[in-house]
């Protein structure tokens, strides 16, 4: 049995939406910066041997906003899971974290939504502790598009939360 469903990423701009896809899809990483305009679609199928089930995500990579009010309501349209990513070294990117986060659940309140500190690699366990209070809500998942880490466990988590309800 295989279904599809519809993924979409959040966030401001330059927080390693479009890496982390990308490393996701294709298992690649570059250090060149293209910003995403609009909305770039991207697919891949998750399976499940145990469960003789396959998920088709179709991830919907939306371009970033400071203002999460801004994004195109009808980008959001039919959307399954919402994967909201932060840049853990950008405080400007997670200052607001709680408050785009309620507005997610108020508008979306049955659609599973995970949080991603991404650019993990570049801070040290530490520092993730002395500002774990100032993220405003406790990250989900410390990823790294970089090297890869937790990444295919943030989309493969999500998509068996869509077996499971």
């Amino acid at each position: 049995m295989k279904i599809s469903k519809k993924i979409v990423l959040l966030g401001h701009f330059g927080v390693g939406k479009s890496s982390l896809i990308r490393r996701f899809v294709e298992d690649t990483f570059t250090d060149s910066y293209k910003v995403t305009i609009g909305v770039h679609i991207l697919k891949k199928e998750v399976k499940f041997i145990e469960d003789g089930k396959d998920v088709n995500l179709i991830i919907w990579d939306l371009e970033g906003y400071d203002d999460i009010k801004k994004t195109r309501q009808s980008y959001l349209l039919g959307t399954h899971g919402i994967i909201y990513v932060f840049d853990i070294t950008r405080p400007a990117t997670y200052k607001d974290l709680k408050e785009s986060l309620d507005y997610l659940k108020d508008k979306f309140s049955d659609v599973p939504v995970k949080v991603a500190a991404n650019k993990s690699d570049l801070v040290t366990k530490k520092y993730i502790k002395a500002h774990m209070d100032s993220y405003g809500v406790r990250p989900d998942y410390f990823t790294s598009a970089k090297s890869g880490d937790k990444v295919e466990e943030l989309f493969v988590q999500l998509a068996k939360e869509f077996l499971d309800r």
